[in-house]
């Protein structure tokens, strides 16, 4: 950007502005990283206090308990996993804040050289223009000198005419010095501004090769970022499907047995409790309560679950699928 004023600074101050707030850009990310590592810490010390602490289907057998247990084991890997997550995200807002902090050094050098030549340009350009106000000033001098020696040529004495000259003179030597040194100003001022226009292109060069830098860099940790939540949610899925491996084999009808074999009390139910009469001379040749008869088995077979395929509440383990409501 450029200004037809030899002092505006007003291309480079947008400049720094905007490099100003590509820092604020990072830093902004750099927080949003650090929030979302907290954020990330706690669910998983919360989902670990709960897979540890919390009692689910405690009572469970066979082969029902074991998905139980695979399923509080991977809830218990996946909360170390948002864990582990924090930590990553915290080493990502660490990077982050590294590099801001390298950019910060590498634009301070071209500052210092960049504002080292505007104030010696503004100071320069200072000294012209005062030197071209006093060479503007001796000017008028030098010519009212001589329009008094024209004035007062014939009517002054020769003493009073010779004053007029030393004077006309003087103001003339004058006139001449301070037009040497308003052009060794001018002189002077014009390798200043060629030197800061050199200093300005090398900072404008420094500052854009800065900049692609930072958007390359933020572009690239953005990106890892939003990597890093898919291959959490990934893990998460292969943790969740060692649960629904387990579910796969689990069977109603072994848990059943298991149950009745752990639990058994006997082939047969207890037989009638026959009416025996006080003096009747036979008694019962077996015991009460004891059976008579053949065995008979009590079970029969098992029911079948009722879940009806679209009830929004009902998984199907076979297929492998899930419905939502």
């Amino acid at each position: 950007m450029t200004s037809s004023d030899i002092l505006s600074t007003i291309g480079y101050d947008n400049i720094i502005q905007h490099l100003n707030n590509g820092r604020k850009n990072c830093k902004e990310f750099e927080d949003f990283l650090k929030e979302r590592a907290s954020i990330e810490e706690r669910y998983g010390k919360d989902l670990l206090n709960l897979s540890r602490k919390k009692p689910c289907g405690q009572y469970e057998i066979n082969t029902l308990k074991r998905a139980l247990d695979i399923f509080k084991q991977q809830v218990d890997n996946v909360a170390q996993c948002h864990i582990q997550l924090a930590q990553t995200l915290r080493e990502e807002a660490r990077k982050m804040e590294e590099f801001r902090e390298k950019q910060k050094l590498q634009r301070k050098k071209t500052e210092l050289i960049m504002d080292a030549a505007h104030k010696q340009k503004s100071l320069q350009f200072k000294k012209t223009m005062d030197a071209k106000k006093s060479y503007e000033q001796k000017c008028r001098d030098k010519d009212e000198a001589e329009q008094a020696v024209q004035r007062n040529a014939c009517q002054v004495n020769p003493k009073q005419q010779e004053k007029l000259f030393v004077k006309l003179a003087t103001s003339k030597t004058a006139a001449e010095d301070a037009d040497k040194a308003y052009m060794l100003h001018i002189t002077t001022l014009e390798r200043v501004r060629e030197e800061w226009q050199s200093e300005h292109i090398k900072a404008c060069e420094a500052f854009e090769a800065q900049e692609c830098e930072r958007i390359n860099f933020f572009r690239n940790a953005l990106w890892l970022h939003v990597n890093q939540l898919s291959q959490q949610c990934v893990t998460s899925d292969d943790m969740y499907e060692k649960v629904r491996k387990s579910l796969e084999i689990c069977s109603i009808e072994n848990d059943i047995e298991y149950f009745v074999n752990q639990r058994k009390t006997g082939q047969s139910p207890p037989a009638p409790i026959l009416y025996e009469n006080f003096y009747s001379p036979q008694k019962s040749a077996s015991p009460p309560g004891k059976p008579t008869g053949p065995n008979v088995p009590r079970r029969g077979p098992l029911p079948l679950p009722r879940n009806a395929p679209d009830d929004p509440e009902y998984s199907l383990v076979d297929n492998y699928s899930l419905l939502y409501q």
